[in-house]
Order: C-alpha cells, then sequence, then structure tokens
C-alpha cells in the first residue's frame, strides 16, 4: 500500500493504492476513540465503485446532463403523479420524493454512501460482466461527515446540532427547507447535505445506506472535495486482488444475497459464486485433453 496526492481538479485529493488483500484492514478498521462514551465511533461515509476512473456522478447529471435543472421538477412531479397510490406520503416533501425515487431507479440529484466500508468494497469488486471483474482497478471514496456539515449554512448545521445528530432525516431536512431551487441557493455550490433514508425496505438496512444531497451550484463533487476537504481519500483497488477481496466479502457474508434480499439478489450472487475464471477453464480443458 502506498499513499500519492493524486490531481482531481485544480487541487490535490488524498489517493491511497491498495495493492495486497492485508491492506485493507486499514480501510476496515479506520475508527476513533470517543473519550465522552469511551467507545469507538467513526464517522467516514463510503462509495464503492468497480472502476476507479469512474466519477462521482448523480444520476441526475448521468441522465440530463446540461438539462438537469429543468428537467428535474418534471421527473418528480410526474413520479409522484403516478407512485403516489402505492407511496401517499411522496407529497410531504420533495426529499421523500427523491428518496423513494433513488431507491427504485429514478435518476435523482442524490449520491449514494454507505456506513460500512465492507458494503462500499462490495460495490468496488461487483461487475456486472463477471469476466471483466478484475480488468479494472476498482475503487472506494471515504469522506468524512463531520467536516462536509462544518461547511453548512448555519441554519442547517443548527438544526443537526439541535437534534444531536449528525445527518437529516428526511423529515429534519423539510423542517429547514422543502424547495429544491432555495436549497442549492443555500448551498451556494461549496456545502451539501447528508440525507439519511427511511427504511423504506430491506435493502436500504441491510446496505447500511445514507444520501449527499448535491446542489446544482456544485461544479463537480470531486472538485468540491477537493477544494473544500482535507479528509476525503480515494482507495484505489489493485485490479489484481479484486478476485481475493471479493471471495473474502462473501465469506463476511456482504453479497448480493445481504445486499439485495429477494430472488434477484439471490440470482446474482449464485451467478457469481458459481462462475468459473475464463483462464481456469481453459487449463482444466488442456489438461483433461480437450482443444
Amino acid at each position: 500500500m502506498y499513499v500519492n496526492r493524486e490531481y482531481g481538479g485544480t487541487e490535490m485529493v488524498n489517493t491511497v493504492y491498495i495493492k495486497k488483500t492485508e491492506d485493507m484492514m486499514q480501510l476496515i478498521l479506520e475508527q476513533k476513540f470517543e473519550e465522552k462514551i469511551n467507545r469507538n465511533r467513526s464517522y467516514f461515509l463510503y462509495r464503492g465503485l468497480c472502476r476507479s476512473k469512474f466519477s462521482l456522478e448523480t444520476s441526475l447529471h448521468r441522465n440530463c446532463r446540461d438539462m438537469q435543472v429543468s428537467l428535474e421538477p418534471c421527473i418528480l412531479r410526474n413520479f409522484t403523479k403516478y407512485a403516489e397510490l402505492l407511496n401517499p406520503d411522496l407529497r410531504t416533501s420533495v426529499w421523500r420524493q427523491m428518496v423513494v425515487g433513488q431507491h427504485h431507479g429514478l435518476p435523482t440529484r442524490l449520491l449514494d454512501w454507505t456506513y460500512s466500508p465492507l458494503v462500499a468494497l462490495h460495490f468496488a469488486t461487483s461487475s456486472f460482466e463477471l469476466s471483466k471483474t478484475d480488468t479494472y482497478d476498482g475503487a472506494v471514496w471515504k469522506i468524512d461527515a463531520r467536516e462536509i456539515n462544518r461547511l453548512l449554512p448555519e441554519r442547517y448545521y443548527d438544526k443537526l446540532a439541535r437534534n444531536n445528530a449528525w445527518v437529516f432525516s428526511v423529515d429534519m431536512l423539510s423542517d429547514v427547507v422543502n424547495e429544491p431551487a432555495q436549497y442549492d441557493s443555500d448551498m451556494a455550490g461549496h456545502a451539501m447535505a447528508l440525507l439519511e433514508p427511511p427504511s423504506i425496505d430491506q435493502r436500504i438496512i441491510n446496505q447500511y445506506s445514507i444520501f449527499s444531497v448535491i446542489p446544482m451550484s456544485m461544479g463537480g463533487i470531486e472538485e468540491f472535495l477537493d477544494k473544500y476537504t482535507e479528509n476525503t481519500v480515494k482507495y484505489v483497488i489493485d485490479k489484481r486482488i479484486k478476485w481475493d477481496v471479493r471471495d473474502f466479502l462473501d465469506q463476511m457474508n456482504m453479497n448480493e444475497r445481504t445486499m439485495m434480499p429477494g430472488l434477484d439478489g439471490l440470482s446474482t450472487w449464485l451467478k457469481r459464486h458459481y462462475f468459473v475464471m475464463p483462464a481456469r477453464a481453459a487449463t482444466e480443458d488442456k489438461e483433461n485433453g480437450k482443444k
């Protein structure tokens, strides 16, 4: 493992290269001792990407590009109109619309994070094409929630303090602001709120999910982290150890079966569990006299 300072925008981001499986321990065990409670606690949040070169980008930006500002209200309005029968509470909060929509694949301004580094490693070592799992380096991004919160406008920060919290619930954020345009103006491109979703199903619970609410005025998420934070780290998982990490996570019961409860998650896990590596299949065919 070695550390580098890698250019992400006009500034630099801390980058840690994980070359051996044992180097993961730094990522997994990173906690801070809190004297007030005599316990270890972590305020870090993690996001896993199967390719280290993938940028931090919301599904709304990826889907709508430079028209996201004008299209977001249309997307949320129509989602609420058609989904209200299934979820009557959607009209009470635009943030609830985003959370529920994001969970079901709707393009939103929310970016997924997790409290668990193991969950992030799961996504960093997963691939839709199993044969390409070890073709690309993976990545786990780590941010410090308390550092992010210190950038918040005063009334947002005060809301957290009054509730003895370090992330917003849907109701807490709705109490402060319930109009995305006002939120964008308040954040002014150099802050973002961290939103903990309600436990609408087992998948959110198992993935230990949390979202960052990305303001439209933020030019780029990586550039924001480069410029305004010091504790952000990008862990790059060497492609040559991704299958080893993947097998380690399976033994820890961190897999599709537990991350996405249901038949889809079960089937995806079994597909990967019984996947035969191409090189290994070719070797066995050769040993068996096949050409």
